[in-house]
């Protein structure tokens, strides 16, 4: 489901934007979220807070791209979303003792608390990274390359890293047999 919510809004908005324009894509990347998060309510009763941060910032930085006419709004959103990411990582470990990797994944893997904490700066770091990325690619490249790298980039990138964090803690998990 949540890998539904990340790429679906992202790939209509991509198709959108080679059908149409920046505009068109913005306005159906908004539906598409919002239509996503009220799927998400009538088949679960239960939606994500960071899924509606998503819809809020979409809403608010995919409407001022649409009013203003100004699609540096729309590019600026993806780098919002890594950031505050970032900072809930951040306070959650460092001012409420909640570290969310091991929240999310502790029920499936036992791993020591040092590498629990690894993990988490290891996120930090990578939503850091990718929000910088984004806005490079953004002020550096045209639009095409940047809605480009939004859907395949972006996603691979976190693909990339997920894959490599699950190699990480692969080795360290006990062997089977102990």
């Amino acid at each position: 489901m949540k890998i539904l919510f990340d790429l679906l809004p992202i790939a209509l908005f991509f198709a959108a934007f080679k059908l149409a324009d920046i505009y068109v894509a913005t306005g159906v990347a908004i539906v598409a979220t919002a239509v996503l998060i009220a799927w998400t309510w009538l088949k679960t009763r239960k939606v994500d807070p960071m899924q509606w941060v998503s819809l809020g910032l979409i809403v608010v930085f995919g409407g001022a791209t649409i009013w203003l006419r100004d699609e540096t709004f729309i590019k600026w959103k993806p780098t919002i979303l890594y950031w505050l990411f970032a900072i809930v990582f951040f306070v959650s470990n460092q001012f409420m003792k909640k570290n969310l990797v091991q929240a999310m994944m502790g029920q499936q893997v036992a791993l020591p608390h040092a590498l629990w904490q690894r993990l988490n700066v290891a996120w930090i770091i990578f939503f850091g990274a990718m929000g910088a990325l984004n806005l490079y690619i953004a002020y550096q490249f045209d639009t095409d390359t940047w809605v480009s790298f939004k859907l395949f980039g972006g996603m691979g990138l976190m693909l990339l890293f997920v894959l490599a964090q699950g190699l990480y803690m692969a080795r360290h998990l006990p062997k089977e047999g102990n």
